[in-house]
């Protein structure tokens, strides 16, 4: 089986690649072959890439600055990500697109199901949830898989800011009123590929919406605590966490405060679970540590 990841430099893209084995082959799409603001660019690349699924994870990511570069994020979040479904329906297989728990407000008491109503705050997520519903329009088989929180060892994300920003500080003021659940990009990598397996098998009834994230809850200020206790028994670097609010910390896009995702759906689906969050965590703070080395304060 071959599968065709979109944003080659990406923490899914590049946990997908890592991720291959046996019998799967992961092709990394991007730039400047596929562009995703450029939408000619799109249907020539997947068929070069000859793919048995499509894994749509291309994005524009930059929450805030989405705020005033509205037009850009959706040009790449909502219009290229329905190209990537169009394509690949003209292929005649599966897509799996990525999408993100900024599709809710927030506001709900408990985690979040497929089935809650979506009211995206800013930019970012409104641009996300176009995506999902042109995703859905341009090709019936698709897999939909809305995500949180997400870290690995690559590209830039929450662990490894603050691995680097301990290095400089004895504190960092860390928000404790927003609370999610910490993912993984190597679990959503070995996700897809057991939901490739499935749809490989010809299950349609699989084709929908799912929520994928890690398994437990935390804040902000827990996971900085958890990422920092690891790398400091690892020999790495260490700093006091500060709890604080939203609003001790404005941001231009306002986030949600509950992103709690239910995977349980998923989990029924395709016989697969996060492991605990604080695991996961544990296993990319170790990584990054031993390529890294910082020396402890």
């Amino acid at each position: 089986m071959r599968l065709a990841v979109t944003g080659r430099d990406g923490q899914v893209a590049a946990s997908l690649v890592e991720a291959a084995r046996g019998d799967v082959d992961v092709v990394a799409v991007g730039r400047p072959a596929l562009d995703m603001t450029r939408p000619d660019t799109v249907f020539s690349a997947l068929q070069a890439a000859r793919p048995d699924i499509v894994v749509s994870a291309a994005a524009y990511t930059a929450v805030d600055q989405a705020e005033d570069e509205r037009d850009l994020a959706f040009a790449v979040n909502a219009v290229g990500a329905g190209k990537v479904a169009e394509a690949a329906g003209k292929l005649g297989v599966p897509v799996v697109h990525l999408s993100t728990d900024y599709v809710f407000d927030g506001t709900k008491a408990s985690a979040y199901v497929e089935t809650d109503g979506t009211a995206p705050l800013g930019v970012y997520g409104a641009s996300k949830l176009a995506g999902e519903e042109a995703v859905a329009a341009a090709n019936p088989r698709h897999l939909i898989l809305r995500t949180a929180w997400v870290y690995s060892p690559f590209g830039k994300n929450f662990v490894k800011t603050m691995l680097r920003v301990a290095a400089d500080r004895d504190e960092i003021s860390v928000v404790a009123d927003q609370w999610g659940n910490p993912t993984s990009a190597l679990d959503i990598a070995d996700a897809i590929l057991h939901a490739a397996a499935v749809l490989g098998r010809g299950r349609g009834a699989a084709f929908g919406v799912y929520h994928l994230a890690g398994s437990g809850e935390t804040n902000w200020s827990g996971f900085a605590r958890h990422i920092l206790e690891t790398s400091r028994t690892l020999g790495g670097p260490h700093a006091r966490i500060r709890d604080i609010t939203t609003a001790d910390y404005p941001t231009k896009a306002r986030r949600p405060a509950n992103s709690r995702l239910s995977s349980a759906r998923f989990s029924a689906a395709f016989g697969w679970t996060a492991p605990d969050w604080r695991e996961s965590t544990a296993a990319v703070v170790g990584r990054i540590v031993a390529d890294h080395p910082v020396r402890a304060r």
